[in-house]
């Protein structure tokens, strides 16, 4: 099976290296790709959301799967594009339809999702430009914290999260008014804030049958104590301590259950990942979020710790018979450490030479922000490297993550050091 993943990051990275342990591959491309995916299958240099360029390729190199990674080319409408389209319409897409992916591309629709399949999450109410006196009274009814989010795509970064009343209604006219997140923020959903601890619950379905992928929890935050601004990620643990059986049963009986009979009983076409970020108030769990993709960096712990054949998994979930397959999980703790390029999440520099990897031991390397310049592998985004390590619990995971990531250097490199500080 000729297969292509689409994206450039640490999830896309590790999406190949899964692939690559497949007996069900022939050939394997990404578009358009890292230094480290370049190792083990094609770089092809396509943007992810030139649906022509893809189709083109597709068909010139007879690809009979495609894996999306990030959720841009989702929300765009790939699925679509390629079901409606009877040259390309044969190929098995990984990745919800236009429809099924408004459940990330929209904190609203998201939101009245939850409420028509009686999904616990936080009470809200949502808000446009026409509407902002009428947020910022809603605004006063709530007790702080306040929670501000774009309804639309803003690579992770539309959350704000205020104590102070007057600050929350310049930060919502600046969303609004000010279009401080473009058109993402035209319009917002203001929430009641929840106090608890957070993780993530991965589920693969075929839009009826599912399974639900090891837990994860990551830490967004670039500072050590979840300080600082907010990042894509700083690294992940998997599987989360307190998310033991008891918990996982309430979380699949009043969230993945509901989820995936809303999503048949509504017909949409979905055949691929639900990221469902939840919070856990008094033993009780809460939806945050619904992404319809994988997240990043939580694939660098997820996926190691799947010993079932992915691309046979993937495989079943385009044909709807992902009942068919039964998941084999690695017991172990798997752990990733985000290096970073100075200055991130704001302003940085690119194209810094990386060393070191010919000292890694006992973990895996995941690329992200990287790319190869005349023979060498230097840094080309923010987020640089994962680096992955497995161990009997999560601090012996971690310490061997420590330890490889101290092998590595880049001019500038950072990473975060109290990850599981809360665990």
């Amino acid at each position: 099976m000729k297969i292509l993943v689409l994206g450039a990051g640490g999830r896309e990275h590790t999406f190949a290296w899964k692939i690559a342990q497949s007996k069900k591959y022939t050939k394997l491309f990404v578009a358009p790709g890292n230094a480290g995916t370049a190792e083990i299958a094609e770089n092809v240099a396509i943007n992810v959301t030139d649906f022509k360029a893809i189709k083109d390729f597709v068909l010139k190199e007879n690809i009979d799967m495609l894996v999306v990674g990030p959720e841009d080319p989702l929300v765009q409408g790939i699925t679509d594009f390629f079901t409606e389209d009877p040259e390309i319409s044969h190929v098995k897409v990984i990745g919800p339809s236009k429809r099924g992916a408004l459940l990330e591309g929209s904190k609203e629709r998201a939101k009245e999702f939850m409420a028509m399949h009686k999904i616990p999450t936080a009470a809200y109410e949502s808000f446009t430009e026409e509407s902002l006196e009428t947020g910022k009274k809603f605004l006063e009814t709530l007790k702080p914290p306040y929670v501000l989010k774009a309804d639309g795509l803003a690579a992770g970064k539309g959350v704000l999260i205020l104590n102070d009343l007057e600050k929350a209604k310049q930060e919502l006219e600046n969303m609004l008014a000010d279009k401080k997140f473009g058109e993402a923020s035209a319009k917002v959903v203001i929430e009641e804030f929840l106090d608890g601890i957070e993780l993530s619950v991965f589920v693969l379905t075929d839009g009826k049958n599912y399974k639900i992928l090891p837990t994860a929890k990551d830490y967004k935050r670039i500072g050590e104590g979840d300080t600082g601004l907010n990042t894509g990620g700083m690294g992940a643990i998997s599987p989360v301590p307190f998310a033991d059986a008891a918990f996982m049963q309430k979380i699949e009986e009043r969230i993945v259950k509901p989820t995936v009979e809303g999503i048949k009983t509504e017909e949409i076409d979905y055949k691929g990942f639900i990221f469902i970020g939840l919070i856990k108030v008094d033993n009780e769990p809460y939806v945050i979020e619904y992404n319809v993709r994988m997240g990043d960096p939580e694939t660098e712990v997820v996926l190691p710790r799947i010993q079932s054949d992915l691309v046979e998994m993937l495989e079943k979930t385009a044909e709807g018979n992902l009942d068919k397959i039964s998941l084999e999980i690695d017991k172990r703790t798997a752990t990733t450490v985000m290096l970073v390029s100075g200055g991130y999440p704001e302003a940085y520099e690119k194209g810094k030479e990386i060393s070191g990897f010919d000292k890694i031991e006992d973990a895996v390397v995941f690329h992200a922000g990287t790319k190869n310049e005349n023979g060498k592998v230097v840094t080309n985004g923010g987020r640089v490297i994962a680096v992955s390590a497995f161990g009997e619990d999560f601090k012996q995971a971690l310490k061997k993550s420590y330890q490889n990531a101290g092998q590595l250097h880049f001019d500038k490199m950072y990473f975060r050091k109290d990850l599981g500080f809360d665990l």
